[in-house]
């Protein structure tokens, strides 16, 4: 079974650990505060779940999702991650990380950074618009009607497929933006950003995106 690593144990990082053990997947937590301090939450996950540092979950885990803020995004370790699947949950706040020229005029995506510094990874964006309160709340049957939609974006095809069949297997369909280059349109602060929708109406929204907020 694929082991999935967290780097960063954020509130969207625990729903989707937690839902990732009940399907079986075995995971690996870790923060910037050291395996001691997610104890208690290992505990809660069971045997499926142990914590480790961020390096040892960067070299054990087979896929990796980050969920640390914009400003640290290059203290991700770079040399255990190359050829892993890396999928990017990180959102750009200002208020919290600075401002970074490049996102603030439109010449990059967080993504993009993320897979700049991570030469060798193959990065798709994930579970970045959605509230981690949805994850259990708002899972659907494949087929339900109005099922909600959640996006990725990968400049590789087997990166974006992984977190497509994650999403199914979560409960919630899939629209796959392109490259990464096309990311930005769920980023903090679009109009698709958080909002729960199907499809057809994600779609929409992710069409009415301004390029610079």
């Amino acid at each position: 079974m694929t082991t999935i690593g967290f780097i960063g144990a954020g509130s969207i990082a625990l729903q989707v650990a937690r839902n990732a053990v009940q399907l079986g997947y075995d995971v690996i937590l870790s923060n910037s505060r050291g395996p001691e301090t997610l104890r208690d939450l290992v505990a809660e996950l069971g045997p499926a779940a142990r914590a480790a540092t961020v390096l040892k979950t960067a070299q054990d885990a087979d896929v990796v999702m980050t969920g640390i803020p914009m400003a640290a995004y290059r203290d991700l370790p770079v040399a255990p991650l190359r050829g892993k699947i890396v999928i990017d949950a990180i959102n750009y706040y200002p208020p919290r990380d600075g401002h970074i020229p490049e996102l603030d005029h439109g010449r990059t995506t967080t993504s993009g950074l993320v897979q700049q510094h991570l030469e060798g990874a193959h990065v798709a964006k994930g579970f970045n618009h959605i509230a981690a309160a949805d994850v259990p709340t708002d899972r659907r049957p494949s087929g339900t009607p109005g099922r909600r939609a959640l996006t990725t974006a990968s400049d590789f095809p087997e990166a974006a497929a992984f977190v497509a069949k994650l999403y199914d297997q979560f409960g919630f369909d899939t629209l796959n933006l392109g490259p990464l280059s096309e990311s930005w349109r769920a980023e903090f602060g679009r109009p698709a950003f958080l909002a729960a929708l199907d499809a057809v109406g994600l779609q929409a929204r992710l069409a009415e995106a301004p390029r610079v907020v």
